[in-house]
């Protein structure tokens, strides 16, 4: 119980530190830590919502850098999930199963046969406690295509870190209270999106796989008429 209580308070510290350190330098110092801290809980470290505080923070303290800052945390991000998917794919399900529960690989891999990269993109919206480094993992022993993973991450956390820091102009740090207390809401919400998105995707697959049928058997029936 100790450790645990003296974990939390560190991580607590550690938070505030960091966002007295990231408001407080410009914006040449404050970009490049943000990749770093991005990068540093995305593989190695587990800093639980550190990368949506601070985007959150630096928004609300700065505005005008709304542009771009939110790009800081996403490109690092990209990197450390890189990090891990390159460890996991190295290791294969070895390295994988070191550190998961079978059962909850088992149900991350059907994911990825069924939805594809929904599978991934859904997990890298949503913030946390939702589990997102399994995903990562998995994608690295499945040998998911490299810049596929990368872009769906940069696109899908992008999302995520631009919405955040829109809503800390206007709201300032009551995002990340309704985050904290909404969080089913919101993984409800985008989960319903992103099976929508799936049935639009399954359709229009469908429509094409029949557009390509009628369009053979027309090209067979011409080639049969032109025959002497």
């Amino acid at each position: 119980m100790s450790s645990s209580m003296a974990m939390f308070d560190w991580l607590r510290a550690t938070a505030r530190w960091l966002q007295q350190f990231i408001i407080s330098v410009p914006l040449h110092i404050a970009g490049p830590a943000m990749i770093i801290i991005g990068a540093l809980d995305s593989s190695l470290l587990s800093l639980p919502e550190i990368n949506d505080y601070l985007v959150v923070m630096r928004c609300y303290s700065e505005p005008r850098e709304i542009f771009y800052f939110p790009l800081f945390a996403a490109l690092g991000s990209v990197i450390g999930c890189t990090v891990l998917y390159t460890l996991s794919r190295r290791g294969g399900q070895a390295v994988l199963r070191a550190r998961f529960r079978a059962e909850h690989i088992e149900r991350v891999e059907r994911a990825y046969a069924r939805f594809g990269p929904l599978a991934l993109a859904i997990p890298a919206l949503l913030p946390p406690p939702m589990p997102f480094k399994i995903f990562v993992a998995t994608a690295g022993a499945l040998e998911y295509p490299r810049w596929r993973f990368m872009m769906t991450i940069l696109i899908a956390r992008g999302i995520r870190y631009y919405v955040e820091g829109t809503l800390a102009i206007f709201y300032g740090t009551r995002v990340l209270l309704f985050i904290r207390d909404n969080g089913l809401m919101i993984v409800s919400g985008v989960a319903s999106a992103g099976f929508i998105a799936l049935l639009v995707y399954w359709w229009y697959k469908r429509r094409a796989a029949r557009a390509t049928i009628g369009a053979n058997a027309e090209d067979a029936k011409a080639a049969r008429a032109a025959e002497p």
